[in-house]
């Protein structure tokens, strides 16, 4: 019998996928010019990565990539990271980032909390999304969701100062979760539609395949728009130095 080890509970389900076969061929041509193969404790170095110092922004979990592609056509002077464990989603976006010619996008085939706490360097990011996500409907696998208090902690260390935290969700408990954990934060993240609000939809995030589907079934989107205060409020009794 094998001695028992901590494995870390996972908020996805690693799935291959069938790949087209012009998923395939993407694959093999444009991964490597586009794709990042992380190993856990490495550090990320992203200037390096886009050959350039522009702002860095990552989606955690990007599906089929279409947000992530209109953001980085629409802000050339902006660099993105994508991060998607679903193989035919990474190779729908290399298709697109073929496309539309993009050079200021990269993709990385991993557990993105693994990566946002080991792999990036504080302050490195300029903002992070994280668009509808599995919200995990039922009591016993709310464990599994991706936003919790751990993950908040690790995006301030991670986002700069005055950095930008947007998520979206169209399961309405999973809302009011994130909007209770973000606001708990409040000594680190701001709310930009003021305390206890959700954000009405930016014009700059169309609607994803997933929005779609939530709106159809008649669901509520929330959006929710924080950012990183320039320093860190030092509350009283938390025992951190000033």
């Amino acid at each position: 019998m094998h001695g028992s080890r901590h494995r870390p509970i996972r908020s996805f389900v690693l799935r291959g996928g069938r790949l087209t076969s012009a998923q395939a061929r993407a694959w093999e041509r444009l991964w490597p010019r586009f794709g990042i193969t992380w190993h856990p404790s490495a550090s990320l170095d992203l200037p390096a990565l886009f050959g350039n110092p522009n702002p860095v922004y990552l989606e955690i979990g990007f599906g089929n990539g279409e947000f992530l592609a209109e953001l980085a056509a629409c802000h050339p002077q902006c660099n993105y990271l994508g991060i998607e464990v679903h193989r035919p989603g990474v190779g729908r976006l290399l298709l697109e980032i073929e496309k539309r010619g993009l050079t200021n996008l990269r993709l990385c085939r991993h557990d993105a909390v693994e990566l946002l706490e080991q792999g990036l360097a504080p302050a490195s990011l300029a903002g992070v999304y994280l668009l509808f996500p599995d919200p995990w409907p039922k009591q016993r696998h709310h464990k599994r969701r991706i936003l919790k208090a751990e993950l908040v902690s690790v995006l301030a260390r991670v986002i700069r100062p005055g950095g930008l935290f947007h998520a979206a969700t169209d399961w309405e408990p999973y809302a009011q979760q994130m909007l209770e954990l973000l606001t708990a934060a409040d000594d680190r993240f701001l709310n930009a539609a003021g305390p206890g609000a959700f954000h009405p939809r930016p014009q700059s995030r169309p609607p994803t395949r997933f929005e779609r589907r939530g709106v159809r079934l008649g669901h509520q989107v929330r959006d929710l728009i924080f950012h990183r205060r320039q320093h860190i409020i030092v509350k009283m009794g938390s025992g951190l130095d000033p």
